[in-house]
């Protein structure tokens, strides 16, 4: 079942706000649109205006005559009818594309800025739905949807006039019998905002979740889970299924009620001309061309009945899009901050607290100070606090109480793109794009040369096997870098950050998909990477711990002990139990390489949590 919560009414203030700026934007084509449906709408009416002299003239007089002039006019009706119609469809379907365009760019454009906190809690598929789906509405708003309902409203209005003065009775009557129409119609939209509203919101969830799935296949195969993925896809497609189910019967019913309104017209129309016809007080001619220009009235009706559903999808769309773009993004918040020309890397927290969820806190008043060039080790137990304190360097999230300060001044005090240009991160999840290696790596820099790419990389020991390949640089990875091994593609995140030649260094994990051997030669690049840098790092192997300049050892969000090496192991603490745990499984490791991994188990849970 959805959310309650999330069954919001279409707010039509803000959607018509943005309705506008979209139309205003297009003003120029749909101006010339709709100078071109006036004159669709008005060569239209030729043939049932003909209607009149082809039974008064032509039959009634027996002017025959005037047969190859009246089918001389419809033919030329017809004509301009065609020109015009596909002059629409290119000068305001360009411009409903443009629009589109245009909006999913804004809307992608918004969403990248917006703060890491609201990726954690929404589905990229759902923000992709935003981006592709909700923009298609603007079709209806400066295609043809906007131009039909102009024209719609000018045919309506000239049929009425006509008919009047043909018999201003039978079109009372006829008037009468359209108002109970469209007050059902005003109704009928009303009850189906909330169902379209609520229709971009599942199909938003539904997309994010298979999103997750197919990304997750691996996962999803080795734990033999496709039946279950195939439920809650069932789950999320019958909730879609009974939404559109619910949209078309009120829009067949609308329909319906639609056929039902031009019959009673028809009946309307033939008791009350044909009496007319009987009484002398209407011509043959006449009474042809009030079923005609009635006729042609039903049109545009229907039309609306049409375009209004697509206009309320359109708004409803609009309304989501809205939504997301009234967000304050990173750019937002640093109009109010002041510039950060040059980063030397001094990094400080002052009494820092943090809490994912109020009331339960994850950093406990944590305070240490990282002097530029020196390189910090966080460790402690898996949940301890340890990537939360990293977020906190890159400033992925603020804290809830206390400051972080870089160079002296409070982190939330300065431009955040400024920062984030003098960072370099290699995180435990190594992500790479679908593209080729060259790519993956040029993404911290998009400039530099193959030149300095090889160099990075032969620092990061990764044109060992890249020059394996045939295609070496230029080989595709795959999406998340799936053609790669786990310590191929850290190789190549250690080469990315390399690359950006940051001031302040994140390595989180930076070496845990590699082997000893692997480790052992990167390990001087990685030295060398570290010299002058300001660098933070979490890891399990001492070979990187021991070389820090100071080792904070973190648990249940507090630091607990401080120090080098050397001065944690002689304080006999919670690092020397750490350290004494991980030297006997990597000695037993050695030792008994062939021992079963089970009698190992808790040496092994203890190592990695350094």
């Amino acid at each position: 079942m959805s959310d309650p919560a999330k069954k919001k009414k279409v707010n039509y203030a803000s959607a018509w706000a943005e309705a506008r700026k979209i139309v205003w934007n297009a003003r120029y084509r749909l101006a010339v649109g709709s100078v071109l449906m006036l004159i669709s709408r008005l060569a239209s009416m030729v043939l049932p205006a003909s209607t009149k002299y082809i039974g008064d003239e032509v039959f009634v007089k027996q002017r025959y005559e005037l047969l190859k002039w009246i089918a001389l006019a419809i033919g030329i009706s017809t004509l301009v009818q065609a020109i015009t119609s596909f002059s629409l469809s290119q000068i305001l379907g360009v411009a409903a594309q443009r629009a589109i365009t245009e909006m999913r760019k804004r809307v992608q454009s918004h969403i990248e800025r917006l703060p890491i906190s609201y990726f954690d809690s929404t589905q990229s598929g759902q923000l992709i739905s935003r981006v592709m789906n909700d923009a298609e509405g603007i079709r209806n708003l400066v295609g043809t949807g906007l131009g039909q309902i102009l024209g719609s409203i000018v045919t309506a209005t000239i049929s009425i006039g006509v008919l009047f003065y043909l018999n201003w009775q039978l079109t009372a009557a006829m008037i009468v019998v359209l108002l109970a129409f469209v007050g059902a119609l005003l109704y009928a939209f009303k009850a189906l905002r909330p169902a379209f509203r609520e229709r971009g919101q599942i199909t938003a969830e539904v997309t994010g979740r298979l999103g997750e799935s197919l990304g997750g296949i691996r996962i999803v195969k080795a734990y033999t889970a496709e039946k279950r993925e195939d439920l809650s896809f069932a789950r999320g497609a019958h909730r879609l299924f009974r939404n559109i189910a619910k949209t078309v019967t009120g829009i067949s019913a609308v329909s319906s009620f639609s056929a039902i309104i031009i019959g009673a017209i028809a009946v309307v129309m033939i008791v009350i001309g044909g009496n007319a016809v009987q009484a002398g007080t209407m011509t043959l001619g006449d009474f042809l061309m009030y079923i005609s220009f009635t006729f042609l009235l039903a049109m545009p009706i229907i039309e609306l009945t049409s375009i209004g559903t697509q206009i309320t999808e359109a708004l409803a769309g609009l309304d989501r899009i809205r939504e997301i773009m009234s967000m304050p993004t990173e750019v937002d918040q640093d109009k109010q901050r002041r510039p950060l020309p040059q980063v030397k890397g001094e990094i400080e927290f002052e009494n820092v607290e943090f809490e994912y969820d109020a009331g339960v806190p994850v950093l406990r008043g944590v305070s240490f100070l990282a002097e530029a060039g020196a390189t910090t080790a966080l460790v402690g137990s898996s949940g301890s606090g340890k990537s939360t304190i990293l977020s906190l360097v890159l400033n992925f999230i603020k804290p809830t109480t206390g400051t972080v300060k870089v160079d002296g001044l409070d982190l939330q005090s300065v431009r955040l793109r400024d920062y984030r240009r003098h960072l370099g991160v290699v995180l435990q999840d190594n992500f790479l794009f679908d593209g080729t290696i060259l790519d993956n790596i040029r993404f911290a820099n998009p400039e530099a040369s193959l030149e300095d790419i090889r160099e990075v990389c032969r620092v990061a020991n990764a044109d060992e096997f890249i020059s394996k390949f045939p295609d070496e640089y230029d080989t595709v990875v795959g999406e998340r870098g799936v053609k790669l091994s786990g310590g191929q593609r850290q190789r190549i995140a250690i080469a990315r950050a390399l690359l950006a030649d940051p001031r302040i260094l994140i390595l989180d994990e930076a070496t845990s998909s590699l082997d000893s051997e692997s480790e052992a030669l990167i390990q001087e690049g990685l030295n060398r990477l570290r010299s002058g840098r300001t660098t933070f790092v979490i890891a399990h192997r001492l070979s990187t711990i021991r070389s820090a300049d100071q080792i904070l050892v973190v648990e249940a969000g507090e630091i607990i002990e401080r120090g080098h090496h050397d001065e944690l192991i002689a304080l006999n603490g919670r690092y020397k139990q750490l350290y004494d745990k991980q030297y006997r499984f990597e000695q037993n490791l050695f030792v008994n390489p062939g021992e079963d991994f089970t009698h190992r188990k808790d040496d092994t849970l203890a190592s990695s949590k350094l």
